[in-house]
């Protein structure tokens, strides 16, 4: 049996193949371009690397084109966590040296001593991983404008609170496209206060609003004339340009936001576990995306429950030595699918009436809401599991359940 190790960087990668008995018996520096590639196969080829019978590799990465080459036929393919290898590579050096080339050996040592203990990439399909690339840059994107939309809020606070009262009534507000048209046109409280009322109306006609345009310009139109502090003109004058350089990035950030919800609703529906997916309440194409994207489509990824729990985070880990115990949340997870599973959770507790009333039973226990919401997701964890390996009866009555007040 042969062992291939490879330390991935952004121009060159470091190669080692061992045996069983560990030792080395090529090691290699390939760059990262498609000649790199191919020496990589022939090095493997050379050392009876078949269709039938691909030697496995570790690597410190799951993505790029370097991955996606080895990926190709049979071969599993180990993404080794760089903390991991740390900890490996104090097995075999105490003085602490580190080399690519040594890294390398480490990796190759890993799956020649322990590959049991570590999972391969998945066998996903070209559509999941698409799926998943999507749904995750649109989650990204999301975070982003959040990110943006509180920078310009905490921005506004400072001179331009007006604005601020202005969009409170809407939900997300500066994230609306009336607000980022107004905010363009008036973009200090000064120039705010001179509006006319056809003005605003104007510009609310323009961010795409049909209904309710005179009495919205109308309330607009007090806020922005009560009388407030200001700053000095010059002063008001610059921080309006500091906002309109803020607000063309927040622009931009709801535009990609928007423009990937409607990409990853067109490739959603065509993946075949997207119907089990859209079954389970409080899941919609954009949250079952996102769950579809961390847990994939290769349903023997997980041998049972408790991996995909412990993937997800929802599940507590124990810390136990002596008489000391301790038990507490899991930070070692997937932190996109954990985040998924929060907001499945509580999306889940209107029309589910048996996720309802899990969650007040663990409350009644004196569990928190955070707590409650983490122990719902781990036991809809547990079905997605039952979802993914069992017939299709077994998802109907796993619907069921949860869609009833039967106890879980």
């Amino acid at each position: 049996m042969i062992y291939c190790g490879i330390d991935w960087a952004e121009r060159t990668h470091d190669v080692a193949l061992v045996n069983d008995s560990g030792e080395l018996l090529a090691k290699r520096h390939v760059t990262d371009d498609a000649a790199g590639y191919r020496l990589l196969l022939d090095l493997l080829i050379e050392y009876g690397d078949t269709e039938e019978k691909p030697i496995p590799v570790a690597i410190e990465t799951s993505r790029g084109l370097l991955v996606a080459v080895l990926r190709t036929g049979k071969r599993k393919v180990f993404a080794i966590n760089p903390m991991a290898a740390a900890r490996y590579r104090d097995r075999h050096s105490v003085s602490r040296k580190k080399s690519d080339p040594g890294d390398a050996l480490v990796l190759a040592n890993i799956l020649r001593t322990d590959m049991h203990a570590h999972r391969p990439l998945p066998d996903d399909s070209d559509l999941g991983r698409a799926i998943a690339v999507l749904a995750r840059a649109q989650q990204d994107a999301t975070w982003n404008r959040q990110q943006i939309s509180n920078q310009l809020r905490s921005l506004l606070r400072e001179y331009y609170p007006a604005a601020l009262e202005a969009f409170a009534p809407w939900t997300n507000g500066l994230c609306r496209p009336e607000a980022r048209e107004l905010l363009k046109t008036a973009p200090t409280p000064t120039r705010a206060a001179k509006l006319s009322r056809t003005q605003i109306q104007a510009a609310l006609k323009r961010s795409g609003r049909k209904r309710g345009i005179e009495a919205e310009a109308d309330r607009f139109r007090e806020i922005f004339r009560t009388g407030s502090a200001h700053h000095p003109l010059l002063v008001e004058e610059a921080l309006g340009k500091q906002m309109l350089a803020l607000l063309v990035q927040l622009e931009a950030a709801c535009t990609a936001a928007d423009d990937l919800a409607i990409a990853v609703e067109e490739a959603f529906p065509r993946h075949p576990d997207a119907e089990v997916l859209l079954s389970f309440p409080g899941l919609g194409i954009q949250l079952a995306a996102r769950i579809l994207a961390e847990i994939g489509d290769d349903h023997t990824r997980f041998a049972d429950a408790r991996g995909l729990k412990a993937y997800a985070g929802a599940s507590p880990i124990t810390r136990a030595s002596g008489k000391k115990s301790s038990i507490t949340r899991r930070w070692v997870k997937n932190d996109r699918l954990n985040h998924a599973g929060y907001f499945w959770a509580f999306a889940s507790l209107r029309p589910s009436a048996g996720a309802n009333a899990h969650y007040r039973r663990r409350r009644e226990t004196g569990d928190w809401h955070a707590a409650a919401q983490r122990n719902l997701f781990n036991r809809q964890c547990h079905e997605v599991n039952a979802a993914a390996t069992e017939s299709r009866a077994c998802l109907q009555w796993v619907v069921m359940t949860m869609k009833s007040g039967i106890p879980w």
